[in-house]
């Protein structure tokens, strides 16, 4: 592949993964979580093939917080929520592509690495980053894309 073609593709792949984080960004405005809101899409081959946000268990109420407005402890993570729809679906998540609002905690990035994802795009870091390191050492692939540059990429185009 010659540089121009390599240096074209990087950046067909740059603006896609940014398209994507902005659609994970309007998908996390389903949470119903207050402290919050997590949104998480899974690509493969160019099709979103699953989706998920941080909230309660399906059956439960949508109160993510309690009374002190801390988490409850069986709220879902938006990868979790996403991850488990794979399961219950016919669709595969090997070789696919997750695209997350926040950093995956150390709990999402086990349940990513086991679901075969090799690619994961984020924008807001978690306070802490064990996930991300978990997710290096397996060989996944993981790029930070940083607000500055989601705001760039959806600024106005100028006459």
């Amino acid at each position: 592949m010659k540089r121009e073609e390599h240096t074209a593709n990087e950046a067909k792949r740059k603006a896609l993964d940014i398209r994507y984080l902005r659609m994970a960004f309007i998908w996390a405005e389903n949470s119903y979580c207050v402290r919050r809101q997590v949104g998480a899409l899974i690509v493969k081959d160019g099709m979103i093939i699953s989706d998920g946000y941080n909230g309660t268990p399906a059956g439960f109420e949508n109160v993510c917080e309690d009374e002190q407005g801390l988490t409850k402890p069986y709220v879902l993570h938006a990868e979790a929520n996403a991850i488990t729809k794979i399961a219950c679906s016919s669709n595969s998540s090997l070789g696919s592509t997750l695209y997350v609002t926040a950093s995956p905690c150390i709990e999402c990035a086990k349940l990513i690495i086991q679901a075969g994802i090799r690619r994961v795009v984020y924008c807001e870091k978690y306070r802490l980053e064990d996930g991300v390191a978990l997710l290096r050492r397996a060989g996944i692939e993981v790029i930070l894309i940083t607000t500055d540059e989601l705001k760039a990429a959806t600024a106005p185009i100028k006459p």
